[in-house]
């Protein structure tokens, strides 16, 4: 009697568990997490045309070469960094992938950029490491405030950050072919760089402030814990 029992009620709780249609992943692809995955795409064919400085053709007697088709992928790569967000926002559709899935499509994106240009001779790499040591640094920061509960949020520091990057790697593509901006890319490096390094000690401020009060109640809780442990002398005759 208590297997009929128990059954009925694995088929009720079945019954009140509904998966979507198509599995968890079409649930979790909407709109704004295919705009993500669309710029992870991007980074290959962005590295590919970098690298190996093709396709060059005449497009009815305009001269389109490689630099023209990197600018324009890394341009509708951060296209899709400002749509993913709006949508999310507006269509009420942040879930677990994107949270994951749109930091990771951006620190791809902006190290294969540099990392790329570094190869083709036009940045200097000791720039592009401190470029690209600020992001693991700022992610370190961020796991460990994870762990503790808190929230470190983004900055306008990190979202000009951001804008100067995509804005710098344009103009430093655009300096393989034309000579001329190559002033002007090494000028957006240089705010690239001092940008990177204010955003991370800002990063760093907003992470001690939260977690060091944090750390240091725990450490408290700890301590009373472990003289609660410790038995007690008990006097003898």
């Amino acid at each position: 009697m208590q297997d009929y029992i128990d059954l009925g009620r694995a088929r009720s709780l079945s019954n009140s568990i509904r998966i979507p249609s198509g599995g968890f992943f079409a649930h979790q692809m909407n709109l704004p997490n295919s705009l993500t995955t669309l710029r992870i795409f991007f980074v290959p064919l962005l590295v590919v045309v970098l690298l190996t400085r093709e396709p060059n053709f005449d497009f009815w007697g305009l001269a389109v070469h490689f630099e023209v088709w990197g600018v324009l992928i890394l341009l509708a790569a951060a296209a899709t960094d400002a749509a993913d967000g709006y949508f999310a926002r507006k269509r009420n559709e942040v879930t677990t992938l994107g949270i994951l899935l749109d930091p990771i499509a951006d620190k791809l994106l902006i190290s294969a950029a540099f990392i790329s240009l570094v190869e083709m001779g036009l940045v200097p790499a000791w720039m592009v490491v401190i470029i690209i040591g600020r992001e693991f640094i700022v992610l370190g920061l961020r796991n460990i405030a994870a762990s503790e509960g808190l929230i470190i949020p983004a900055s306008p520091l990190g979202k000009t950050k951001m804008v100067l990057q995509v804005i710098c790697g344009c103009a430093v593509i655009l300096a393989a072919k034309h000579a001329a901006l190559k002033p002007l890319g090494r000028l957006l490096l240089w705010l690239v760089v001092i940008s990177a390094i204010i955003s991370a000690v800002h990063y760093f401020q907003m992470f001690w402030s939260q977690v060091n009060d944090r750390i240091q109640q725990r450490r408290k809780s700890l301590l009373i814990l472990e003289q609660g442990k410790k038995p007690q002398n008990v006097p003898t005759r």
